[in-house]
């Protein structure tokens, strides 16, 4: 009676050939190495065969296998599975920890790494070895980004803002419009305001106005590491390097009372809720629209924050941002009842020589009496107010934009000699603005003689100090 084959269930029973195909081969391995990963029911096929009285070349040529791998086979006592030998010691091992370090920052380029440890650290081996390494590394760093779990933040707790750029046409011309977001963290509830440049004055604008949006703001307020927010690290009490943000917008936060908070370097995903407005900003408002100049742009973006965006039915909560907002409304501090950090804000200027003070990059007169003086300035509404020593000295409106200049004829020293003569005269000195504003402060006034003194003087020979004239 002949004997039938052992195979698994399903497989059709066609003899000991047919066995070749069962278990798991394993393609590019070193010559020699095949009996290491022959299947369990390929194992016990030949092991059967050959107590049969079958010999080694029979079973090869039946199983198709080379005859060491049958010798190997048989001299295995029982089945073990395929294990991978441990890799030898590579000339990137003494790397390994920076590479896992340095990897994430320059984006998994092995190109850049391999240029920097030939730089940096001496390191003698390929381009290949580097590659390699990195492969493994850049696929966990995209499976961890696709499995990555989503922050969620309470009512009121955090907003995140960041700046986005979009070139449009203005006035028919393509400029570009630097567009500030700030997105509450729960309500996904946006402001967004176009500006010409992302300065100090046009980030704090922009966070007063969204605060005025909201009728709040949140307990903090999550950035990436721009400039105008932190200029580097510092060490503190402990020796440990902690972020050291920018004084002004330090007072800033400090005057409205929220708490700045920072991405982790290279980990800008961290505040993706306004990465994702920002997009949403220039895939959804932009395309298709010109805009007559920047104010322009503004009050478009500010309908279709409140007909579009505020409307839609958001991708991730699935609900209306204006409705989860009635959720959060409450938990937001008000900040109805303060007033304007920039117009709150004193500036210690001193008066240059031509009698200009700078200010957000545009330049006011004040008297010329005031030369190298220091003068205080506040912001009042749209007037910037200018006073020396308590007393108002200059008032000039707000200037947009740079490298503007605004002056006053009566604060120039034409007009001050003017003032002196009429008061020598006897007669009152114009004052050239509401209330003399822009007269010289009488501590800082000029002596001014009459010409016909000089020339009797010139005539008798005398000094205009009484003295005579030194031959």
């Amino acid at each position: 009676m002949e004997r039938e084959a052992v195979v698994s269930d399903g497989d059709a029973v066609q003899g000991p050939r047919a066995l070749h195909r069962i278990g798991v081969t394993v393609s590019g391995l070193k010559p020699g190495t095949e009996g290491d990963v022959i299947g369990r029911e390929q194992w016990n096929a030949i092991h059967a065969r050959r107590t049969e009285g079958v010999s080694v070349s029979a079973i090869a040529r039946e199983f198709d296998l080379d005859r060491k791998t049958v010798r190997g086979c048989l001299r295995q006592h029982a089945w073990r599975p395929y294990r991978r030998e441990k890799s030898a010691e590579t000339v990137l091992d003494a790397h390994r920890a920076w590479l896992l370090e340095r990897a994430p920052q320059v984006r998994y380029s092995a190109r850049i790494l391999y240029q920097e440890l030939c730089a940096q650290r001496g390191f003698a081996g390929s381009y290949e070895t580097v590659k390699l390494a990195v492969r493994p590394l850049r696929a966990q760093a995209s499976l961890a980004a696709l499995t990555q779990c989503r922050f969620e933040t309470a009512p009121g707790e955090q907003a995140q803002v960041d700046w986005g750029q979009i070139t449009v046409q203005l006035g028919g011309q393509r400029s570009k419009v630097h567009v500030l977001v700030m997105t509450l963290g729960y309500s996904r509830r946006a402001y967004a305001e176009g500006f010409v440049h992302e300065r100090m004055g046009d980030l704090l604008a922009a966070h007063e106005h969204a605060f005025a949006h909201f009728g709040g703001r949140c307990e903090c307020l999550l950035y990436d590491r721009m400039r105008t927010v932190v200029l580097g690290t510092e060490s503190d009490a402990d020796g440990e390097r902690r972020p050291r943000l920018n004084a002004t917008f330090a007072a800033f936060a400090d005057y409205w009372g929220f708490v700045p908070r920072l991405c982790r370097p290279y980990r800008a995903q961290t505040k993706g809720k306004v990465e994702s407005g920002v997009k949403y900003v220039k895939r959804n408002f932009v395309p298709g629209r010109t805009f007559a100049d920047l104010d322009d742009f503004n009050r478009q973006l500010a309908l279709w924050q409140a007909d579009i965006a505020d409307l839609r039915i958001h991708g991730t909560t699935h609900q209306r941002p204006i409705d989860r907002f009635a959720d959060e409304a409450p938990a937001l501090v008000p900040t109805a009842g303060q007033a304007s950090f920039l117009q709150a804000m004193v500036r210690s200027r001193v008066v240059a020589d031509d009698w200009l003070v700078s200010i957000d990059g545009n330049r006011y007169s004040v008297p010329f009496g005031l030369i190298g003086q220091t003068v205080e300035v506040v912001r009042v509404g749209g007037s910037w107010l200018i006073r020396h020593r308590g007393r108002l000295v200059a008032e000039h409106p707000v200037l947009a934009g740079r490298a503007q200049l605004s002056v006053c004829p009566q604060h120039g020293p034409g007009a001050a000699m003017r003032n002196a003569r009429q008061r020598h005269a006897g007669r009152p000195a114009a004052s050239g603005g509401d209330n003399g504003l822009w007269a010289v402060p009488d501590d800082l006034a000029v002596e001014v003689r009459d010409l016909a003194l000089y020339d009797s003087l010139f005539q008798t020979g005398a000094c205009p100090d009484g003295q005579q004239e030194v031959a």
